[in-house]
């Protein structure tokens, strides 16, 4: 219940995504902004986009550090602002891979160019920029990892032995992207 006494909406509630909730929004996008795109191939953010464009998804890595150079073929911009958003077309959801304080004016950022999504990694979370992106309009997830949830609505976890708390004798169809 929030302070009105009313319960929150499944959106609005940052402790629990619904699978419904996350498998809208993992179909709903094309386009990913990741901030905090490593160029280090053993850094997380580097699995996580590598495995990101493995499913069809196309992931533009923005890293200060790194503007200007080629992350798992494509070109790395220092803000979401140096997107070409005229050549790269528009960006659907932001991918926050650096810490929750940070977060804050990366959600703004990604208000700003016309994101649809903000997503922010494990361990990040920051409920006021939560807060200004859905004011806005945008759909947030906090503290969950699109990599991760793929697998699991997917039921590709459970191929590594992980219990993906989907459970069906039923073959998956596989869906091109």
């Amino acid at each position: 219940m929030d302070q009105a006494g009313s319960a929150p909406s499944a959106e609005s509630d940052h402790d629990f995504y619904a699978d419904g909730l996350l498998r809208r929004v993992l179909a709903g996008v094309r386009t990913i902004a990741m901030v905090g795109a490593s160029p280090d191939w053993n850094r997380p953010s580097s699995f996580v986009m590598t495995y990101l464009q493995s499913k069809g998804y196309r992931v533009i890595p923005v890293n200060p550090k790194a503007a200007g150079q080629t992350i798992n073929g494509e070109r790395c911009y220092a803000s979401l602002a140096d997107i070409p958003l005229a050549e790269t077309g528009p960006i659907d959801m932001v991918d926050i891979f650096r810490n929750s304080a940070a977060a804050g004016p990366i959600a703004d950022a990604a208000i700003a160019i016309g994101a649809k999504v903000v997503w922010m990694q494990l361990g990040v979370r920051n409920d006021a920029a939560a807060a200004r992106a859905e004011a806005a309009g945008l759909t947030v997830i906090m503290n969950r990892c699109p990599k991760i949830e793929w697998g699991r609505l997917h039921g590709e976890l459970s191929w590594g032995g992980f219990n993906s708390r989907i459970i069906t004798s039923k073959r998956r169809r596989l869906v091109e992207r």
